[in-house]
């Protein structure tokens, strides 16, 4: 869905914005919240949906919540950015948020660090909810920071491989590729040069490629990106440089940097109906669930299909895993309703019908384990993949950090320059990103 996949895209710019968080927070995590439930009371809840349906939606979640909890009642303020979110929660008062979400998991470290939003173990124990069997495993752990889980898993984002069934069966492609190689073969085989440029590209490698980013690739190679001291595992896990390794490898084996980028600044924008997935210009594409119903939308002339991403060839094992993160929600420290904030939270991010009513209004996907399996899911069948890949217990997500997303950041910028060929050394690159993410956390400490 929209909302949440815009995430995409201001994931690294709200990092940054997060980072007054870390020495101007004035809220105190506690878990020693005073305020009786059962009494009357209302609560602010702040979240970044914006779009009509998603808003739409939003208010029948709140109304199920206040059905179910009479004397709670739900102030709902709609399109909050992390921005205005953070001066929020720093400032405090009656109409600062007792509740948010947010669409980006990587200030996860953030909010945990600076006791922006209070730590719901002990409101998970107190609920005897085990948060290990409720929801999936990758979900489960980007919602916490350093064993402070101060936030919560609130419908997700699954990535796979979306492929134009038309463009496979005219090239004698009878499946969609499970491991890297098979998707190196496909990807030129689909691949139709027109003079200098493509008739169709079988696939943009690239890391401005939309979706393609680099923890979207890296995700299939199950890296570890911290030791066990907190410091950069870049330079010394080899998922790492595998990962590198084999972009670049599509890259070169699809015509090379320049010609691709010079294709890319011809092709349609991501959100609009000329995305070149929808157009054919690209036969095989790199997205999370919302593509499919933009897709469908755009009413391609091709029948689409899905499949999980690729995974290197001596992980074949695990095929059907894939990269997940989502939207989260939280309990602000400066509230002083936390009981209260944890009934809507708790019903928000655990009950399945809740859960499985949102996923269906908004077309992400369910963040319980319950919820995924549930009868009452309304879904495309093709989105059953996505629901798939957030159960298997092989998917990755990228890990909280105290500065946020600046190691992703980090990360990406390197991705750009070794793509392109500035950059030709890979190992010594990737000590140096290496280098550059431990001063950048030592200094957020």
């Amino acid at each position: 869905m929209p909302g949440i996949s815009r995430k995409a895209a201001i994931a690294l710019a709200a990092s940054a914005s997060i980072a007054l968080l870390a020495t101007a927070c004035t809220g105190q995590s506690s878990s020693g919240a005073e305020d009786d439930a059962s009494k009357e009371t209302t609560l602010n809840f702040w979240h970044a949906w914006s779009a009509p349906a998603e808003v739409k939606a939003v208010k029948s979640l709140i109304v199920g919540f206040e059905k179910a909890h009479p004397n709670i009642h739900v102030n709902v303020v709609g399109n909050m950015t992390d921005d205005k979110i953070n001066q929020a929660l720093r400032a405090g008062g009656g109409k600062a948020p007792d509740v948010i979400s947010s669409f980006t998991t990587n200030n996860v470290g953030k909010f945990c660090s600076s006791d922006a939003l209070v730590d719901l173990n002990p409101f998970f124990e107190k609920s005897k909810i085990d948060p290990e069997k409720t929801f999936p495993k990758a979900m489960n752990e980007y919602t916490q920071f350093e064993g402070n889980r101060c936030t919560v898993p609130l419908l997700g984002d699954a990535y796979g491989l979306y492929y134009n069934k038309t463009a496979f069966d005219k090239a004698g492609i009878k499946s969609p590729p499970k491991t890297w190689s098979e998707f190196e073969t496909v990807a030129k085989k689909l691949t139709i040069t027109q003079g200098n440029t493509y008739k169709q590209l079988g696939f943009m490698p690239n890391y401005h490629g939309w979706e393609s980013t680099t923890e979207h690739y890296l995700g299939q190679f199950s890296p570890t990106y911290f030791d066990a001291d907190g410091k950069s595992n870049l330079a010394k896990d080899p998922a790492f440089e595998a990962g590198f390794t084999l972009q670049k490898k599509l890259v070169d084996a699809l015509g090379g940097y320049k010609k691709l980028e010079t294709y890319r600044a011809t092709l349609g924008d991501e959100w609009g109906p000329k995305h070149p997935f929808h157009t054919g210009q690209v036969a095989m594409q790199l997205d999370g669930e919302w593509r499919l119903g933009m897709a469908l939308d755009a009413k391609t002339d091709f029948e689409i299909g899905v499949a999980p991403l690729p995974v290197p060839d001596d992980q074949a094992d695990e095929y059907g895993k894939g990269y997940i993160t989502g939207t989260i929600a939280g309990i602000a420290a400066t509230s002083e309703k936390q009981n209260a904030a944890w009934e809507l939270v708790k019903y928000m991010t655990t009950d399945t019908d809740a859960v499985v009513g949102f996923s269906n209004a908004i077309h992400n996907v369910p963040s319980t384990l319950e919820a995924l399996k549930s009868p009452k899911l309304k879904y495309d069948p093709r989105f059953k993949t996505f629901l798939e890949i957030a159960a298997n217990p092989n998917s990755t997500t990228s890990p909280a950090s105290v500065n946020g997303g600046v190691y992703l950041a980090t990360i990406q910028e390197f991705g750009y320059d070794y793509e392109s060929g500035k950059e030709t050394d890979l190992k010594a690159g990737l000590a140096k990103a290496a280098k550059q993410i431990d001063t950048d956390i030592a200094q957020a400490r």
